[in-house]
C-alpha cells in the first residue's frame, strides 16, 4: 500500500505492510532494500520497531506517519479515505479479483477470522482490490527483480511530483525543469553533460535540485555534490573528499579511502563505468574540479547524465559541455508570487501592501535570492518599517545578496576587476564598440576581458551582442566596492559618476590621485576654467568623458592656463569651449581624443607642435569654426592620427600625410574622392557619404582595408581592382541608385563576411558570388533584380539572408543547402511558387519572415525546423493553410499571421507548441474559429486578434465571444489558478475599462493599455494570474454585468 500527502510533513515516505513470513525475508526485503537505495525513507516493522514498544501501537503510528504504505489493511484504508495519503496494493501471487471478492486462497484465509472482524476486513479488502496497484503476474513476465524496479520507479516519480508541488517556495520551476530535461534526453543511450550557468543567487542550485528530484528514479545510482567550489578549497581533503562522496553514493560504501586526487580519478573510471549514474556537481568554478569528478564521458555507462552548475561558462566550454542553459531570472508574476509567500504566507500581497511590494520587486529585479531575503526580512513588519527598509536600500545594499554576488568578483584577475568596475560605473548600457574603444585606450585587452565577464555572468550582451548590460545588483555591487572604503569622501573614490559629487569636487578643487575615471552625463554647474583647473590635481586620471557646456561660442578664450593630467588616455569632451588644448598638457599617454561640436581649431597652442606616438583615435566633427578656419591643424604637429571624421565638401589636403590613419568617415556633403586616400596604407575602415561619382582605380592600394561603406553616391560601377582587397570583410552599398551590377571577380574577396546592397539599381548578381566561402550576411534590396544565382547553396557560411525585389518569382532549390542559415527575410517578393519542398533541410533556421508573397501554402517539410523560433507571414493574401503538423515546431515562440486574408483555419496541432509566447492573427478575416485546446499553451503571453473569430474557449481559463468591432463588456471573476498573466489585444473604438465596471475590474486586471498603431486604436488587457476573463462583444447599450448604460 502507499499513501502520499502535500499538506503535512511525514516521518516516512513509504510504509511497507505485509503478512506472512514467506515474503518477509524475500520479496519484501528486496523491495525494502531497493526503496532505501533510491533514497526513499521506508518503514518496515522488523527494522524500525524499538524495544519495549507494542507492535500494534507502533504500526498504527507508523502508518499515519508515512507518505506511501502497503497493507495494515483497515487502518491503511482509513488513512486513505480520511487523509491525503494514497494506498497502492501489490498483488504478489494473487489476483485483484481474489482480493476484491475474497475467493481462492484469500477467501480461505479470510474464513479463519472471527465474524465480528469480518465485515470491516471485507470492506477494506474490497476497496483495496479496486485500487490501482501492481500485479506480479502481469508485469515483466513475473520476474521479481524487474517487478521491484518498476514499483520503485513509479513511487519515485510520484514522490518527485509531490515534492515539487508540496514545496510552495518553488515558483516557475515546471517550465525551467522541462527545458533542462529536454536537453538531457533521458531515453538516449549516450553519456551527456549539461551545464546550468548564471549569476550568483539566480537559482542555479534550486533548479538543479528540482531536476535531480524529477529524474533521479530513472537511474541506477545518483549523487548530488553540493558546494564544489567551497569544499575543493579545503587544504588537505578538498577534491579527495568530493571524489569520496561520489564513490560512496554510487557504491553505497562509506568506508572508501582515497590517498590522492589521481588515485580518486582512477577509482572513479573503474567504478562508474558499469552503472547508469545521475551526477550533479553544484557550484563548479574551475576546470580542475570537473577533471577530478567527471573527467570524461568514458568514465560513465551509456545512459548516464551529469548536470553542472556554475557562474563561469568558460569552465563548461573548456570541458566540452555541449548543452549549456542560462538560468532565467524570475518574471514579474513569478517574483510577486515568491515574494508574497515569504512576506505574507500567500500568493499575492495583502491589502495595503501591494504598492510597497512592487517597490521591493523593482529593487530585486527578478533575483530569487534577493526576493527571498527581503520577503523573510519584511515578514510581520508594519507599513512604516517597510518604508524605512526601502529607503535604507537606496544607500545601503543588501548584505546577504552582495556576499553571494561578490564571490564572482573576488575570483577575477586584477585587470578584469578594473574592467568590471569600469562597466558598473560608466559603461552599463553603452555600445560594445564604444566600450572596447574606451577600455583599449586605457591599456586593457578589452575584447577578451568582456568575454570573460560575460562567461562569468557578471555582464550581459543585449540586442545582438551590441550593447553592454548588467544586472542592477551587480551594478550596485560595483558601486559598493568603489565607495565602501571611504563612503563619505567621494574625492577618494577611484571612479566618479554622480553629478553632484563631480560638481562639488571640481568647484572646491578637492581632486586627488585616487581618482581614475570621471564621466559626467550632464553639463556641469561649474565653469570650464574651474573644471579644467580641478582636473589638474587628479594625477592618475585615465578616463574623462564630459557632456557639453552651455557655451556662447561668441566668447573668445585665447589662453588656457589650466591643465589636464598627463596620465589621461581617453579624453572626450562634447562642446569643448576653447580653441586649443591646454599648452602644458603633454598628452604623452593620450590614445583617444574626441571633441565633437567644439570650437577647437588647433590641438595645441602655437609653438607647441609635438609628435604624439600614442594617439590612436581622433574625433573632430561638426566643429564650430568660421569658414576661414575650416582646416584643422593636425599634421603640423606630426600627429600619427588613427581615426578621422570630417564634415567638409573636400577633406583636408594635408590628411594624406597622416600615415597611420585607421578610419576615415566623410559626410553627405563630400563631392570628391581625394586621391590621397589611396595612399593610406594602414586604413582599415572607409565610410563615404556624398555625391561621389567614381571610385579611383588604385583603391587596391588600401591593403589593410576591412570595411568599405558607400552611401548616397552617384557611383555607377565598382572598379575591378576592389576585388583585390584581400582583407575586406564588409562591403555595404546603400542608396547607390546608379549601381547596376557587382564586379564579376567578387569571389576574390576571400575574407568577405558581409555584403549589403540596399536601394541599388542592381539587375543581376554574378554567379561568382556563390564562391564567397566566408560570407555570413547577404542583403540584396534591388527592385530590378529578377532572379537569384542557381548555386546559391554554395554559400556554406551564410547565416542571414535578406532579400527584397518585386520581380523575384521563386527560390532556387539549392537554397535548401544553406545548412548554417539562421535567418531568412524575404520582403516584397512575388514568389508565385511555394518555397522549395526540401525547405526543412535548413536545420539551423531560427527566423522566417515573408511579406507580399503570392504563395498558397507552406511546404510540409517546414515542420522539420526544430530550431525555428519566429515565423512571420505578412500580407501573404493567397495563403490558404498552414501545415497540419505545425505543432512539431517545438521551439517556436512567435507566430505572426498578418493580412493573410485567404487563411481559413488554424491546425489543432498548434496547441502542442509549448513555447509559443506571441500569436498574431491580424486581419485574417476568413479565420472563424481557433482550436478548442489553445488554452493549453502555457507560455502564451499575448494573443493579437482582430479577425472574425466567433468562438474561442481557452480551457476554462478565459473565454472570448464574438471578436467583432462592437461594444465591449468585460466580466472578471476568480477561477482556477493560472500560472502567469497574459495579454488580450483587440480593436475597439473606446476603452472598455470605464468607471461603471471599475469595481469588477479592480484587482483582477491591469488598466487597459492603448497601443499606438495606424488606423483604429488598438488596446490590450493584461490579465493577472488566478482570474478568468470573458469578453462579450454583443450589441448592447448597457453593461451586461452591472446594468449601467453606455453612451
Amino acid at each position: 500500500m502507499a499513501s502520499l500527502s502535500i499538506q503535512k510533513s511525514y516521518e516516512y515516505d513509504v510504509f511497507l505492510s505485509f503478512s506472512g513470513e514467506d515474503t518477509r525475508k524475500t520479496f519484501v526485503d528486496h523491495l525494502y532494500d531497493a526503496l532505501r537505495q533510491q533514497g526513499i525513507h521506508t518503514y518496515k516493522d522488523d527494522e524500525q520497531l524499538k524495544k519495549g514498544r507494542r507492535i500494534k501501537e507502533e504500526l498504527l503510528k507508523s502508518i499515519e506517519n508515512s507518505v506511501f504504505s502497503n497493507y495494515e489493511l483497515v487502518k491503511i484504508m482509513e488513512c486513505h479515505k480520511s487523509t491525503d495519503q494514497i494506498a497502492h496494493p501489490v498483488f504478489y501471487d494473487v489476483s485483484p479479483s481474489e482480493v476484491r471478492k475474497q475467493h481462492g486462497a484469500v477467501g480461505e484465509a479470510f474464513a479463519k477470522h472471527h465474524k465480528e472482524e469480518n465485515e470491516q476486513w471485507r470492506e477494506a479488502l474490497e476497496e483495496a482490490g479496486n485500487l490501482a496497484g501492481w500485479v506480479l503476474s502481469n508485469t515483466a513476465d513475473g520476474h521479481e527483480a524487474k517487478f521491484i524496479k518498476k514499483i520503485v520507479e513509479e513511487i519515485s516519480l510520484d514522490l518527485c511530483s509531490i515534492n515539487l508541488k508540496a514545496n510552495k517556495k518553488l515558483i516557475g520551476m515546471e517550465s525551467r525543469i522541462k527545458d533542462i530535461v529536454s536537453s538531457l534526453e533521458i531515453g538516449v543511450d549516450d553519456v551527456r553533460m549539461v551545464g546550468i550557468k548564471g549569476m550568483g543567487g539566480g537559482g542555479k542550485t534550486t533548479l538543479a535540485k528540482a531536476v535531480y528530484d524529477h529524474i533521479c528514479y530513472q537511474f541506477e545510482v545518483v549523487s548530488f555534490v553540493e558546494n564544489v567550489r567551497e569544499v575543493s578549497k579545503a587544504p588537505f581533503s578538498g577534491l579527495k573528499s568530493l571524489q569520496k562522496q561520489v564513490l560512496s553514493d554510487v557504491l553505497h560504501d562509506h568506508g572508501i579511502t582515497i590517498s590522492s586526487v589521481s588515485v580518486g580519478k582512477n577509482m572513479m573510471k573503474r567504478k562508474l563505468c558499469g552503472r547508469k549514474v545521475l551526477l550533479v556537481l553544484d557550484d563548479v568554478d574551475h576546470l580542475d574540479q570537473l577533471e577530478a569528478l567527471a573527467g570524461a564521458t568514458n568514465w560513465f555507462k551509456p545512459g548516464s547524465r551529469i548536470i553542472i552548475t556554475t557562474r563561469d561558462a568558460q569552465v563548461l566550454v573548456a570541458h566540452r559541455v555541449k548543452w549549456i542553459h542560462n538560468v532565467n531570472l524570475l518574471m514579474h508574476e513569478e517574483a510577486i508570487c515568491l515574494f508574497s509567500r515569504y512576506a505574507f504566507g500567500r500568493d499575492t500581497p495583502i491589502q495595503g501592501y501591494k504598492r510597497l511590494a512592487f517597490k521591493v520587486l523593482r529593487y530585486a529585479a527578478g533575483l530569487p535570492l534577493t526576493i527571498r531575503v527581503l520577503g523573510s526580512f519584511l515578514c510581520g513588519k508594519n507599513e512604516l518599517e517597510w518604508i524605512d527598509a526601502l529607503e535604507r536600500l537606496k544607500t545601503i545594499p543588501l548584505k546577504e545578496t552582495l556576499e553571494i554576488l561578490e564571490v564572482s568578483y573576488i575570483g577575477l584577475e586584477d585587470s578584469y576587476k578594473e574592467i568590471f568596475l569600469d562597466v558598473a560605473c560608466h559603461l552599463k548600457g553603452a555600445p560594445k564598440t564604444y566600450a572596447i574603444k574606451m577600455l583599449e585606450s586605457c591599456g586593457f585587452h578589452a575584447r577578451n576581458a568582456l568575454r570573460v565577464l560575460e562567461q562569468k555572468s557578471l555582464i550581459t550582451m543585449s540586442n545582438c551582442d551590441q550593447y553592454l548590460g548588467m544586472h542592477d545588483h551587480l551594478e550596485e555591487m560595483g558601486w559598493n566596492i568603489v565607495r565602501r572604503l571611504h563612503p563619505d569622501e567621494p574625492n577618494k573614490h577611484s571612479r566618479l559618476w554622480i553629478q553632484e559629487e563631480i560638481n562639488d569636487i571640481l568647484a572646491n578643487n578637492l581632486g586627488t590621485e585616487e581618482i581614475r575615471c570621471i564621466q559626467a552625463w550632464q553639463p556641469l554647474k561649474v565653469s570650464p576654467e574651474i573644471a579644467i583647473k580641478g582636473f589638474g590635481n587628479m594625477k592618475k586620471l585615465r578616463f574623462l568623458s564630459m557632456a557639453s557646456f552651455k557655451i556662447n561660442f561668441d566668447v573668445k578664450i585665447d589662453e588656457v592656463s589650466q591643465n589636464f593630467p598627463n596620465a589621461l588616455r581617453f579624453l572626450s569632451w562634447e562642446g569643448y569651449p576653447h580653441w586649443s588644448l591646454p599648452r602644458l598638457f603633454l598628452a604623452n599617454n593620450l590614445v583617444t581624443l574626441e571633441m565633437p561640436y567644439s570650437r577647437i581649431a588647433q590641438l595645441w597652442g602655437l609653438g607647441r607642435g609635438r609628435k604624439k606616438e600614442s594617439l590612436g583615435v581622433l574625433y573632430l566633427t561638426e566643429l564650430h569654426l568660421s569658414v576661414s578656419d575650416r582646416s584643422v591643424r593636425c599634421s603640423d604637429n606630426g600627429l600619427p592620427m588613427h581615426w578621422l571624421k570630417f564634415c567638409y565638401k573636400e577633406p583636408p589636403s594635408s590628411f594624406r600625410n597622416i600615415e597611420k590613419l585607421v578610419s576615415l568617415d566623410g559626410c553627405c556633403t563630400l563631392e570628391n574622392f581625394s586621391e590621397g586616400v589611396c595612399c593610406l596604407q594602414h586604413l582599415r575602415k572607409l565610410t563615404l557619404n556624398g555625391s561621389i561619382a567614381k571610385i579611383p582605380m588604385d583603391i587596391d592600394y588600401l591593403e589593410c582595408l576591412e570595411e568599405l561603406h558607400l552611401s548616397c553616391t552617384h557611383i555607377k560601377l565598382l572598379p575591378e581592382s576592389i576585388c583585390t582587397l584581400k582583407h575586406l570583410k564588409s562591403l555595404e552599398l546603400k542608396s547607390c541608385f546608379g549601381l547596376q551590377k557587382l564586379p564579376e571577380d567578387i569571389f576574390k574577396l576571400e575574407k568577405l563576411e558581409k555584403l549589403s546592397c540596399s536601394n541599388t539599381g542592381i539587375k543581376f548578381l554574378p554567379d561568382s558570388i556563390c564562391m564567397l566561402e566566408t560570407l555570413k550576411y547577404l542583403k540584396i534590396d534591388a527592385k530590378f533584380l529578377e532572379k537569384l544565382p542557381g548555386n546559391l547553396g554554395r554559400l556554406e557560411s551564410l547565416e542571414k539572408f535578406c532579400l527584397s525585389s518585386a520581380k523575384i518569382n521563386n527560390f532556387p532549390d539549392s537554397i535548401c543547402m544553406l545548412r548554417h542559415l539562421r535567418s531568412l527575410e524575404v520582403k516584397s517578393c512575388v514568389l508565385r511558387e511555394t518555397l522549395p519542398k526540401d525547405f526543412g533541410w535548413l536545420q539551423y533556421l531560427e527566423k522566417i519572415y515573408l511579406s507580399y508573397a503570392d504563395i498558397e501554402y507552406l511546404p510540409d517539410s517546414i515542420c522539420m525546423l526544430k530550431r525555428l523560433k519566429s515565423l512571420k507571414l505578412i500580407l501573404c493574401w493567397k495563403l490558404k493553410k498552414l501545415p497540419d503538423d505545425i505543432g512539431q515546431l517545438e521551439c517556436l515562440e512567435n507566430l505572426i499571421l498578418s493580412g493573410c486574408e485567404s487563411l481559413e483555419y488554424i491546425p489543432n496541432s498548434i496547441c502542442k507548441i509549448n513555447r509559443l509566447r506571441y500569436f498574431c492573427l491580424l486581419s485574417c478575416t476568413d479565420v472563424v474559429e481557433l482550436p478548442e485546446e489553445i488554452g493549453c499553451l502555457k507560455c502564451l503571453e499575448e494573443l493579437d486578434n482582430t479577425s472574425s473569430v466567433d468562438h474561442l474557449d481557452f480551457c476554462n481559463q478565459y473565454t472570448i465571444l464574438g471578436w467583432r468591432n462592437l461594444l465591449l463588456c468585460i466580466m472578471v471573476r476568480p477561477r482556477m489558478p493560472i500560472a502567469k498573466s497574459y495579454y488580450i489585444s483587440f480593436w475597439a473604438p473606446k476603452s472598455p475599462a470605464k468607471k461603471t465596471c471599475s469595481s469588477i475590474l479592480y484587482g483582477c486586471i491591469d488598466p487597459v493599455v492603448p497601443v499606438k498603431t495606424k488606423g483604429r486604436p488598438k488596446r490590450a488587457i493584461r490579465v493577472k494570474p488566478g482570474f478568468e476573463v470573458s469578453l462579450d462583444l454583443k450589441k448592447k447599450n448597457s453593461c451586461g454585468y452591472c446594468g449601467k448604460k453606455r453612451s
